[in-house]
């Protein structure tokens, strides 16, 4: 138990996170850029939790935005923007947008809130297996993702002895946005034969919050497709 932060912890995976660390005991603070459905989110959490608007995509006011947190025992940060883009038809706001938010206002995150890190916290990322399995319009999603590596890396370094490491979650398939899909074409290509679930996604986070021996590392979480 624990204070821990998830940015992004209103909808999908990042929901999902935050209700297992709440649901564990510990005091959560999830984020979202509109300040209701953060309040809202927090609310359905139960008492003690808060909700925080933040916006990544503006890394100049994250600062003042999380100017409130306390101590801090594990940190997520799951915000993305994955508007396609590719080159035949590339959105130059949205490039940037996307790219500002993986890259820029998830290293400003952690800067702002390291002094509060107590000891034996850590930062996971959220990163995705389009890093190694691009597909079309995933020009701008492949590459921040990619980028993750590299940023977990420096982090680690700069915020030692706390630690921090990424996982890229594969195509959920109980998720939202696949649950009602039939027949997805990956399952058949692969091989433990179906898609992996929210829960894995979030045993996953939890095993790379709490081991203290993983740092500075990428976990792919997507049920050995990238094997075949």
């Amino acid at each position: 138990m624990g204070t821990s932060i998830v940015v992004g912890g209103t909808g999908g995976l990042g929901q999902a996170v935050a209700a297992h660390l709440a649901a564990r005991g510990d005091t959560m603070v999830v984020t979202s850029r509109d300040k209701a459905v953060a309040e809202a989110a927090a609310a359905a959490l139960g008492p003690g939790a808060s909700g925080l608007a933040v916006d990544l995509a503006q890394p100049a006011t994250i600062a003042d935005a999380l100017a409130s947190v306390g101590e801090v025992d594990h940190l997520v940060i799951t915000a993305t923007s994955q508007v396609p883009n590719t080159l035949a038809d590339f959105d130059l706001n949205a490039a940037v947008t996307a790219h500002t938010i993986k890259l820029v206002g998830y290293a400003e995150v952690v800067r702002v809130l390291r002094d509060r890190f107590r000891p034996g916290a850590s930062v996971v990322l959220f990163g995705g297996v389009a890093k190694d399995r691009p597909y079309p319009g995933s020009t701008v999603v492949t590459t921040h993702n990619a980028g993750l590596a590299g940023l977990a890396k420096t982090l680690a370094t700069q915020i030692a002895p706390h630690r921090v490491n990424v996982i890229h979650p594969g195509i959920v398939g109980d998720s939202p946005k696949w649950r009602d899909m039939p027949d997805h074409p990956h399952v058949a290509r692969t091989p433990i034969g179906r898609l992996v679930t929210v829960a894995e996604i979030v045993d996953a986070t939890d095993f790379l919050l709490r081991n203290g021996g993983i740092n500075g590392q990428e976990l792919l979480v997507e049920g050995g497709v990238l094997a075949v």
